[in-house]
């Protein structure tokens, strides 16, 4: 297991701004070997509208929402989430870091299956089959570009894009995204921040769960953050010591983090 960390920050907290006091406590806590990986989905549907494209969202038949992306979309999609990730690097350098945005396309570091067809849950409740766009299920990391860029100072700042097999470029899930990255790279932790304190039920957080009690509690969160939790449950079946799931909006949310503040979820 190295010493990286993978820390994803969510698009809600992109959307609002607040990611800077992630990028802050980055700063104020001093560390180095660690890899960002962004979001970004609310500003996509907020450029979309803008746009005249009015977002579509599908639902498989385990509940998992998602967004629907034809062409149009990924060209939307793309340009967004590119602004978005040369954004937070160039906070970071106002910083002192020497962060670059790149995405999985960039020397094809990530690559995804394309979804040649979807099964979803239409709005009467049966199942239907549908074209499967240009969304993906990553399939490889290869992490050696990260780790020369990390080993030679550089801070790594991930948009979740794909190398499709057949050359083209494919929307993935920024969470699972990241939780592909963390992987690969045998990260000691997975950081998911975002706009709530953790997973919660019955109005409480859920501190520490075990990968079984992950899985029994899938069952139980809603959209959004089923794919936090499935993204934690990955890594840490990887090798990945803990996913955790965090406030991005609390004060020094990275120390927080750290210390253990929002759901982790480890091996046993």
């Amino acid at each position: 297991m190295s010493d990286y960390i993978v820390i994803k920050i969510g698009g809600s907290i992109v959307s609002d701004g607040t990611y800077t006091k992630v990028l802050d406590d980055i700063k104020r806590l001093g560390l180095k070997s660690f890899v960002l990986v962004h979001g970004g989905g609310y500003e996509v549907s907020r450029v979309q509208s803008a746009m005249g494209k009015e977002p579509v969202f599908v639902t498989s038949p385990e509940g998992i929402r998602s967004r629907y992306t034809d062409l149009e979309t990924l060209e939307i999609y793309t340009m967004v989430m590119r602004k978005i990730g040369t954004k937070i690097a160039s906070y970071l350098n106002s910083l002192g870091y020497r962060a670059v945005n790149l995405s999985g396309v960039d020397a094809s570091f990530i690559r995804a299956e394309r979804k040649k067809k979807l099964i979803i849950i239409d709005e009467r409740g049966r199942k239907r089959v549908i074209d499967g766009g240009f969304t993906g299920r990553v399939r490889e990391v290869d992490p050696s570009l990260l780790i020369l860029m990390l080993e030679k100072g550089y801070v790594p700042v991930v948009s979740p894009i794909a190398s499709g097999y057949e050359g083209e470029m494919l929307n993935i899930d920024g969470d699972r995204g990241a939780s592909a990255v963390a992987s690969a790279l045998a990260a000691s932790k997975l950081i998911i921040f975002t706009n709530v304190d953790g997973v919660i039920l019955d109005g409480k957080v859920i501190e520490k769960l075990s990968l079984q009690e992950a899985k029994e509690t899938l069952k139980k969160v809603g959209p959004g953050m089923d794919k936090k939790l499935i993204a934690c449950i990955e890594a840490v079946e990887k090798g990945v010591q803990e996913g955790i799931i965090s406030n991005g909006r609390a004060n020094a949310p990275v120390e927080r983090a750290l210390s253990g503040i929002g759901t982790r979820v480890t091996r046993e």
